[in-house]
């Protein structure tokens, strides 16, 4: 079957486009930016990229019209301008028009649990959606989710950040609210499993997992599995924005997505019972079981997907090849070079650097850079890197975003998502001879921006000069 794949750079995309490729699918694949796509690693003729960005109405012609279904797995609600909802009624119009061009006969929507009276801003932008995909010339099939469980996911690394940081928790009394957590195994089969499956034409399920839960109790579930011992006081008086700024804080999340994720707690979300998994053979795995798995899978550096890198920001949706031609005029620029005596070990340090494993040099000093990024509402230091060894265009590392990761070629180009007077770029490129240059770039935004560069000159001759030494070292990192 030819199928259409959106959202493909996503965390659920990710990780479906495996599957439809083992199972014989042709599948094409709509990016935005085709620079943030690794097609290498799947190595597959039954794959094809194309960029469209569903804001834009004609970036849509390049969408085959003899495809069979389609994938709609778009979601905003991470972008930083708070309007989500209007961006995904938007996408969701240019999408279906542009579908009922083709020959597509069904189209399967990844949305979430919409039982309440009293949605949250988040909850009713899915219900919305969904009315929009309703009605068309193609059958729609909804599968509606509430906390997906899975290495890499927003619940898992929110859920894991709250629990391993914080022993005695004071925490908001949405924590008591009730939920239905999914494996996202689970979310995977029933993607897979519905396409082209007639029964499920022009239908709506919940999809959740066997065990019904409040916050609290998935907190307390996951510190057991871990051997810790935690406390958790819910208390009366948190304020949804406190309780926002609280997650902020103490997880990796950004605000905004903490903000609505905040508003959506705040909302029961237990399945309706339907008889889906049993239609498609799918055993329901349990929330224990689900965190066992994720962990299996972090402890064997196979995290396949992260929703990190698909936070919205601002170099994601103007496109990571805007950024890759490092400016020369109008910057200031820390250059300096090393003769490596063995390049292959300087080349895996680089591209293990960050998260984990650090910055070589001066470890606290970037950490408090990144504590003061997170006061001024930056990303700060939290996101750490999807891979202990792995690295691809578009992901985030700590408080910078991969332009590119060219292994053959020996460069990584690395661009700051901190908050800035100006925009900064990090560069490593050896070259044939075995020659380690290491390039800081900053160019400044107006005469805050050029204080902001003095200011940090100090620390910046000490910890760039650290770092190219420690990556130059033929011992272990």
């Amino acid at each position: 079957m030819k199928i259409l794949l959106t959202g493909v750079t996503g965390y659920i995309a990710q990780r479906l486009l495996p599957v439809l490729l083992e199972e014989g699918h042709q599948v094409v694949c709509c990016v935005r930016d085709k620079s943030r796509f690794n097609q290498e690693k799947y190595n597959s003729t039954e794959l094809t990229i194309i960029e469209a960005d569903f804001l834009k109405p004609e970036t849509l012609r390049e969408i085959p019209d003899d495809i069979q279904a389609a994938y709609y797995l778009i979601h905003s609600m991470s972008t930083e301008t708070g309007e989500f909802g209007e961006m995904e009624q938007t996408c969701a119009k240019n999408f279906s028009q542009r579908i009922n061009q083709t020959t597509a006969n069904q189209v399967v929507y990844l949305s979430g649990i919409v039982n309440s009276d009293d949605l949250s801003k988040h909850l009713e932008s899915r219900k919305n959606v969904e009315d929009i995909l309703s009605g068309n010339k193609f059958a729609l099939t909804t599968l509606r989710a509430g906390i997906i469980v899975g290495s890499g996911s927003a619940s898992f690394e929110i859920i894991r950040d709250l629990v391993e940081k914080l022993p005695v928790m004071i925490t908001p009394r949405w924590l008591k609210t009730r939920c239905q957590p999914i494996a996202i195994r689970n979310v995977i089969e029933f993607l897979s499993r519905v396409l082209g499956k007639k029964e499920t034409y022009n239908q709506s399920y919940d999809i959740g997992g066997p065990d019904i839960l409040s916050y609290k109790e998935m907190l307390l579930h996951f510190a057991k599995i871990r051997g810790l011992k935690r406390h958790i006081i819910v208390v009366p008086l948190m304020t949804p924005k406190l309780s926002s700024y609280w997650l902020y804080f103490v997880t990796s999340t950004s605000y905004a997505l903490a903000k609505n994720l905040v508003n959506s707690m705040k909302v029961e979300v237990i399945c309706r019972p339907n008889k889906l998994a049993q239609l498609l053979n799918i055993n329901l795995i349990d929330y224990d079981t689900a965190i066992k798995m994720a962990f299996g899978k972090i402890e064997q550096n196979q995290v396949v997907s992260s929703w990190k890198d698909a936070q919205t920001s601002g170099i994601i949706s103007k496109g990571l090849s805007q950024y890759i031609e490092v400016p020369v005029n109008g910057c200031f620029k820390d250059i300096r070079t090393m003769q490596l005596k063995n390049s292959g070990h300087s080349l895996e340090k680089v591209w293990a650097i960050g998260g984990k494993t650090g910055w070589y040099y001066g470890n606290h000093l970037w950490k408090i850079r990144g504590f003061l990024d997170q006061l001024v509402g930056g990303v700060g230091m939290r996101r750490g890197r999807r891979s202990n060894s792995d690295i691809f265009p578009g992901d985030a590392l700590d408080f910078w975003r991969v332009l590119l990761a060219d292994k053959k070629e020996k460069r990584l180009l690395l661009y700051a998502e901190m908050k800035l007077p100006g925009e900064a770029w990090l560069e490593f490129k050896i070259d044939e001879k075995d020659l380690l240059t290491q390039t800081a770039t900053f160019r400044p935004l107006g005469i805050l921006g050029r204080l902001y560069w003095y200011a940090v000159l100090p620390f910046h001759g000490l910890i760039f000069k650290g770092m190219i030494k420690k990556i130059s070292e033929e011992n272990a990192a």
